[in-house]
Formats: C-alpha cells, sequence, structure tokens
C-alpha cells in the first residue's frame, strides 16, 4: 500500500505536473512545476517548502537515554545538549556505516532520531538493561523543511524564537495555536529550518505557515530541486554516494566514515571514552591510514568539457539534472584513482561539479584529475581538480 503523507491534500492540490515518486512507501512529488530549476532558484534566492514527512522517525525516552546512544551512535552524543540537534551515524563491528541521520535533543533524557530506512529493530536489540524505550513514530509526526534565505525572516514572523535559534538548534513553539518543535536543519546546504508537527495539525500548520508567506516568492519544492541542491551542498544520499553495509554485497560497497569525510565527527576521538560499536576499527583506520579513499568534490574544466564536445560536433550540454551513477577517475597515467558518484551543473556555480571518491594521495585540493564518461558512445576524458566540500556554502547557512 502507497501511503500519503499528511500534507498530501495540500501538495497535490499544488502539484501541477502530478509526477510523484516513492519514498519509503509515501508519495512525494518530484517536481510541482514544469521547471524543477524554478523550484531550486525559489531555495537559492527566497524561499522554498518541502514535504520530508516519509522520514523515519524514533522517539528514545528514559534516564539511561544518552548512555545508550554514546554506545549506538559513533559521533559523541554527549556533547549534544537539550535544545540542539546533531548530524550523526551508526556503525557495524568493522567499522562500516549502517546509516546516517539527524537526532534532536529535545527534552532531558528525550531525543528524536530521524533516518532514510527503518532502524526500530537495529536500536531496539541493543538497548539491554538500560532504562531506555524506542517508540516509532514515522507516521505520527509530519516534517516541513522551509529551506532559503529568506527563511529566518518568514518563519520568526510566527514562532519569533527562529531570530535567535543557533545552527542546529532546535526550540518549541506554537504556529496558528498548534505546538511544534523546530530545527535549525535541512538538506539544502543553505539557511533553513524543519518544523516537527504532530499529524492531527499538520493541515492547519501547513495553511497557516503557507498563507504567511505570500508575496515572498516562495514555492514547494520537489525531489528534483533537493537533489540538485543536495549535491552543491555536500551532503551524501543514501543508496547513490554509499551504500549501507547491512546490505551491501561485498567490502567494495561499504564505507568508512572517514571514507565518507565524516572525519570532523571524531576530532576528539582520543579524549572520548565511549566504547561505540565500530570504534576499534575507526580508531585502526585513522592510526593506520588505511582509508581506501576520501569524499571530495570536484570541479569540471570547462574548457576542455567543451572541446570534447566541439570535436564530436555537438553542443556542450550544461545540464542541471543530477546524473547518480559512478563515473571512473584517473590520473595523467590513465591508472584509475576513484570515482564520482553524483554529478551535475551547477545552476549558482555555473561549472559542473561531482561528489566523489579519491585515492587519499591526490585528495589534496587543486589536485588534478580526469573524469571519463561517453560522448557518441565512447569513452572520454576531461581535466576537473579536487575541491573542498561543500562547493556551495553560503555564509547565511551558519550565521
Amino acid at each position: 500500500m502507497i501511503r500519503t503523507t499528511p500534507f498530501h491534500e495540500r501538495t497535490n492540490a499544488l502539484n501541477e505536473t502530478q509526477l510523484w515518486s516513492h519514498w519509503s512507501g509515501h508519495l512525494a512529488a518530484d517536481r510541482y512545476q514544469m521547471s524543477d530549476k524554478m523550484e531550486y532558484f525559489a531555495v537559492r534566492n527566497a524561499a522554498g517548502l518541502f514535504d520530508s514527512s516519509p522520514l523515519y522517525k524514533y522517539w528514545i525516552r528514559g534516564r539511561d537515554a544518552e548512555r545508550f546512544l554514546s554506545g549506538v551512535l559513533a559521533r559523541d552524543i554527549r556533547q549534544c545538549g537539550p535544545g540542539q540537534a546533531q548530524y550523526t551515524c551508526w556503525l557495524d563491528d568493522r567499522g562500516f556505516v549502517i546509516e546516517d541521520g539527524v537526532i534532536l535533543h529535545t527534552a532531558k533524557d528525550e531525543y528524536l532520531l530521524t533516518s532514510a530506512e527503518p532502524n526500530l529493530a537495529y536500536f531496539a536489540d541493543r538497548i539491554g538493561r538500560d532504562q531506555v524505550t524506542i517508540e516509532e513514530v514515522s507516521h505520527d509526526i509530519g516534517t516541513l523543511a522551509l529551506q532559503g534565505p529568506r527563511s529566518r525572516a518568514l518563519l520568526a514572523k510566527l514562532v519569533p524564537q527562529m531570530e535567535r535559534i543557533p545552527y542546529f538548534g532546535v526550540a518549541k513553539g506554537e504556529i496558528g495555536g498548534a505546538g511544534v518543535t523546530v530545527s535549525r536543519t535541512g538538506y539544502s546546504g543553505d539557511l533553513g529550518y524543519e518544523v516537527w508537527i504532530d499529524e492531527p495539525d499538520a493541515l492547519h500548520v501547513w495553511d497557516t505557515l503557507w498563507d504567511s508567506m505570500e508575496g515572498h516568492g516562495v514555492l514547494p519544492f520537489g525531489l528534483a530541486a533537493l537533489y540538485m541542491l543536495r549535491i552543491e551542498a555536500g551532503l551524501l544520499l543514501l543508496d547513490a554516494d554509499f551504500d549501507s553495509s547491512r546490505f551491501a554485497w561485498n567490502d567494495a560497497h561499504r564505507s568508512s566514515p572517514i571514507e565518507l569525510g565524516w572525519n570532523w565527527m571524531f576530532k576528539d576521538l582520543k579524549a572520548d571514552d565511549r566504547a561505540f560499536i565500530g570504534r576499534k576499527a575507526l580508531e585502526r583506520e585513522i592510526a593506520d591510514k588505511t582509508s581506501r579513499w576520501l569524499m571530495r568534490g570536484l570541479i569540471v574544466d570547462w574548457q576542455d568539457y567543451d572541446r570534447v564536445y566541439n570535436e564530436a560536433g555537438l553542443i556542450p550540454p550544461k545540464d542541471h539534472a543530477p546524473v547518480v551513477e559512478d563515473w571512473m577517475l584517473y590520473d595523467d597515467d590513465y591508472q584509475r584513482v576513484g570515482y564520482a558518484t553524483s554529478f551535475m551543473y551547477s545552476p549558482m556555480l555555473q561549472r559542473h561539479i561531482a561528489l566523489a571518491r579519491v585515492r587519499p594521495d591526490l585528495a589534496a585540493l587543486g589536485t588534478k584529475v580526469h573524469l571519463e564518461f561517453t560522448v557518441d558512445h565512447h569513452y572520454e576524458q576531461v581535466a576537473a581538480h579536487v575541491a573542498r566540500l561543500p562547493l556551495y556554502n553560503p555564509a547565511r547557512k551558519t550565521a
């Protein structure tokens, strides 16, 4: 059975294309208008509203909640106090990533964890003797992401504390008299917020929020625009840029958090006394420098890109639609040195960009590599250089 989100009555009415995808058993809009680029630019220049309700959601409560999460999450949850959120991941015993997610510390001994895939059984099986409960509330809470440079001012009209909430902060408030939780989080790489709403209040909150934003250039945006935004922001997508170790066929499809560029989560590992799952393997990888790849951004040399197409008598395409597949990387000696996982033409940066795994010795910023793809049914290579992620990183995101 295909489910609809708590906001479907409104998103369906706005969806002029009636193009939908299946996301965790729910209908999710691909694009609301014929041009997904219009939705993309609404987020980058004004604000966009995205229904992210299909995320899996779990309340984790109890006096031992912090201790429990300290053992199953790789990032130190003790550094995430009440009123804060944290991007995190969980690993298997060999230090490979099972999944990533965002956790909100909403009150003392109370957390809300989100994930792209179901994880209730995984966490519940590891409670042991801890005094903690886990409750799945995936269908009980609707989630709206308001993202873009005007999001703060627009949301603050309804929830005044949004003027002061810090990056990855969490606050409670009301919209139209209905209680909501708001986190300064999102998947756009821009200034943005996510509003967490009890299902019975979902349509009322949508109407109040939507009506308050009339005339400010706000558009609903779908998955097509979201996938563009997240590549520029260097935000990885499960089953695109990495696979869950839980379902991987072999180690070539598994990744450590270091290989995915999440080493910043463990910068204080020596001072961290937790015995979390995967710790020993992670420590060995860091000490022995055994990472196979490092996740980096790529910026393609536009002149070399145009040359390949011009020589074939073709107009060089500048297609903003993301390509999510493995494109090989080579060095000057035509030895494979990595692969790109997500590729697109960035409307903001006016360059072809990619997320890529690069061999550690070639991962220094500015290093030249060659990206391979097909033109006229045969392989071509164009020059690119290694760049820091995120590729698009406006100051307003964290200001």
